[in-house]
Formats: structure tokens, sequence, C-alpha cells
């Protein structure tokens, strides 16, 4: 098994579609300065607890800051079972629109 990387320009494709699920792994406060739209905030060090939740899912595509990060958990959820995909480049090279929270 293996996971596939995905183009910063390829993401917007995902945003929004049913049993997807875009996963930020940077802190919350990272979260709430910017992120990619319909994101979920999970940080890194709490994916391992809230693994369970994430089964009603057919893809779960992970980013971070550059990308590291990203293709840790992708490596870590792929012996789970899940579909992953991870951002290439990380936040750092989206050009997209970001959503603030409040």
């Amino acid at each position: 098994m293996s996971f596939d990387n995905i183009r910063t320009n390829d993401i917007d494709q995902y945003i929004g579609k049913p049993n997807v699920l875009i996963i930020d792994l940077r802190e919350p406060e990272e979260y709430a300065n910017g992120h990619i739209p319909t994101a979920v905030n999970i940080p890194y060090d709490h994916l391992e607890e809230r693994k369970y939740s994430l089964k009603n899912y057919d893809l779960l595509i992970f980013y971070c800051d550059r990308g590291n990060i990203s293709l840790l958990a992708a490596r870590d959820m792929l012996k789970e079972g899940f579909y992953i995909k991870s951002l290439f480049g990380g936040l750092r090279a989206y050009r997209g629109r970001l959503e603030k929270s409040r």
C-alpha cells in the first residue's frame, strides 16, 4: 500500500466533496490564522486518539506547514487501512484562498 501526494492546485477539487476530509495537522493557533476551506484541525499529536472518528470517510487529505508532518501522518494512518493523500509542499506551497477562524 502507498499514498498519493497531490499538488496544491489539485486540492481545490476535493474541497466540499462528500466522504472526503481535509485535515490540517498544524497547531490550533496556526489553523486559526488561515487554513484551506472545509479543513478540520487535528494536530499531528492528536491524530492517534482521533483515528476512530475518521473511519467514516473514504479519503483523508493531510497537510501541514511544509509537507513533512503530513508525510509522517500519511505513513502512520496508511498502516491503519485509511486511503490517504498528502498535500505536496504543505500550506506554504498553496496559493488558494484561506479561511480564518474567529
